[in-house]
């Protein structure tokens, strides 16, 4: 996809009211030429975040975080670059240009939109007819007989088809479609006879959006006794793919960005019954098979994942590919426990939200739910079947932390359940991950304990993956890129001290080398590698101003004093704590004038 202009991008950030697309996540108040408020990317007490509405830039004195009006849209609604300009865009009137774009790809665009018009219309046409048709009374009986509100029903657009065969696909033709454009877009099909009827038909729909809430297909469930199938989702096409899809995570980005967390459940009314309790950060899969484009899509929403899939044999095999779906990716998987036969809609009716909350504070870690999953199915009869658990046990409990609850608890389980001392499982899961974790799945090694010193287990989770931490390193880095000789001065400056872990201070010795190309000779270290990539993509999406780049790098100055501030009472030096206290507050001051905080 071409890029947008710069002019573009430059015309958005002109037209977006800072204030105004803040206030929704931060209540703030104005102070002089600034506007405070409680920072909304961490829990606080007293306000330490700060919005300069005329140069359109936001900083908290707490956390770090800190950009522009595109970025802070970028982070709290959990959308990458393109799609944050896309929605400032249109919420402010700008059109969007894009750099050297072929017709080819113009063609394609324009198509495309197209096709999401058809599609938004039909789902418009389908949430009329739930409400206004006489022909779904059935299926308005239905959906409150699932304990669903007529709010949340209205508020995810749901739906109903009609029964007869060519309503919408009729209605459709006489507004100007093309019969391809109808089938292109998932609503219509060719029947027996060669005419084009409509592909859903005595259904309730639910409209599958992306994450900025624009309609690509449905899922359409059955009515009609013996409709077969019960669930008919949109063929695969130029707007649909199932295998991307995660309903609700339009509704879901913003509150799981905020708290940190998502929760993934299978189906569209367990979605609905969660929001409507309250519990706004959850998505489907729609059935088992969770791809590695919606663990994508899941970890750039939240670090956490929550996974409440049904307690059946498919659910608890989908949890274990999920764990390898999520390794590499920076992001952490806990498991929901749920009764047999329950799912989080019928717990939310028997038992309440806070039932279901509850298991969310109880969510095990993979590993522990592996444990869990062997010891249920082990032949503990036998001496050979024991043996057989045993083995297939210790390479898990190594995975949890070494002189932890949990991994205590586990040895204990294990051991009792087997009818084996306690050394037969830690001193075995132990020596395993000494000699390298030779047992050890591979999708799970991202769990294991860091080994080696205090430095080297604080510097491995920068080093395993760069896309979940060194965020404010990783921006500085992007805005050095764009900023020529000035960005290149300023990378120079960056110490070590400033760059947390080995992997970024390597990508800044490799971005030195390598300025003016930096994809050119790519490191051979895979995770080196990637950063740099990442470095690289952000900084061709995203401008650079030098303001912004003086602002990134005192915050790196700032994080490394009170880093040092830290290490110092911890020894109880205060000689070097009264020797930081200046500095400190120098960068802090400097910050306030970039940001036009200063008095």
């Amino acid at each position: 996809m071409a890029l947008y202009t710069q002019e573009s991008i430059e015309r958005v950030k002109e037209a977006a009211d800072m204030v105004e697309v803040v206030s929704p996540r931060a209540e703030l108040r104005r102070v002089g030429a600034r506007h405070v408020g409680l920072c909304p990317f961490h829990d606080e007490r007293t306000p330490s975040f700060s919005v300069n509405a005329e140069s359109k830039l936001y900083h908290c004195f707490g956390c770090g975080e800190a950009g522009d009006v595109i970025r802070f849209v970028e982070t709290t609604e959990a959308l990458d670059f393109p799609a944050a300009v896309e929605v400032l865009a249109e919420r402010y009137g700008v059109e969007l240009r894009r750099e050297n774009e072929d017709p080819e790809a113009e063609q394609r665009r324009r198509r495309r939109e197209r096709l999401l018009v058809v599609v938004e219309r039909a789902a418009a046409y389908y949430a009329r007819l739930l409400w206004g048709s006489a022909e779904a009374r059935q299926a308005r009986e239905y959906l409150a007989g699932r304990g669903l509100e007529e709010h949340v029903l209205r508020e995810f657009r749901v739906g109903y088809a009609p029964e007869a065969w060519e309503t919408l696909t009729a209605a459709a033709l006489r507004s100007g479609l093309t019969a391809e454009e109808v089938t292109a877009a998932g609503l219509g099909q060719h029947g027996r006879r060669g005419g084009l009827i409509d592909r859903f038909r005595g259904r309730i729909m639910f409209p599958l959006a992306d994450p900025r809430g624009r309609v690509l297909g449905f899922g359409a469930r059955a009515m009609g006794e013996g409709q077969r199938p019960k669930y008919l989702n949109t063929s695969e096409n130029e707007l649909y793919h199932k295998g991307r899809q995660l309903f609700g995570i339009d509704r879901a980005r913003a509150p799981a960005a905020r708290g940190g967390r998502i929760v993934v459940v299978e189906g569209y009314t367990d979605v609905l019954a969660l929001h409507q309790a309250g519990l706004r950060e959850a998505v489907a899969i729609m059935g088992t098979a969770l791809t590695q484009d919606q663990m994508s899509e899941l970890g750039r929403a939240a670090s956490t994942v929550f996974l409440a899939l049904d307690a059946d044999r498919s659910g608890e095999e989908a949890m274990v590919r999920a764990a390898r779906q999520a390794s590499g990716r920076g992001v952490e998987l806990r498991v929901v426990r749920m009764p047999p036969g329950t799912d989080p809609a019928e717990l939310i009716a028997t038992e309440g939200a806070e039932a279901f909350a509850g298991r969310l504070d109880a969510a095990v870690s993979v590993p522990e739910f592996q444990v869990h999953r062997v010891l249920a199915s082990a032949d503990v009869e036998t001496a050979r079947g024991r043996d057989r658990a045993l083995a297939e046990l210790r390479p898990l409990v190594a995975l949890t932390p070494e002189r932890s609850v949990t991994r205590d608890e586990l040895v204990r389980l294990v051991a009792s359940r087997l009818d084996v001392p306690p050394d037969y499982v830690g001193t075995g899961a132990r020596a395993r991950a000494a000699a390298g974790g030779a047992e050890r799945p591979v999708s799970e090694r991202r769990f294991a304990p860091a080994s080696g010193d205090a430095e080297a287990q604080r510097e491995r989770p920068a080093n395993a993956a760069p896309e979940a931490v060194g965020r404010p390193e990783r921006a500085f880095l992007a805005l050095c890129l764009g900023q020529g000789p000035l960005g290149r001065d300023y990378l120079a400056r960056a110490s070590d001290e400033h760059l947390v872990g080995s992997t970024l201070r390597a990508a800044r010795e490799h971005l030195l080398a390598h300025f003016d190309d930096p994809l050119g000779e790519l490191p051979e270290e895979p995770t080196l590698a990637t950063l740099v990539e990442q470095v690289a993509m952000l900084a061709a999406r995203q401008p650079s101003s030098e303001q912004a780049l003086r602002v990134s790098f005192l915050q790196l100055e700032l994080r490394r004093i009170e880093r040092e501030l830290r290490k110092a009472a911890e020894r109880g030096d205060l000689e070097r704590q009264r020797a930081l206290w200046p500095p400190r507050e120098d960068a802090r001051a400097q910050i306030d004038e970039l940001m036009g905080l200063a008095p």
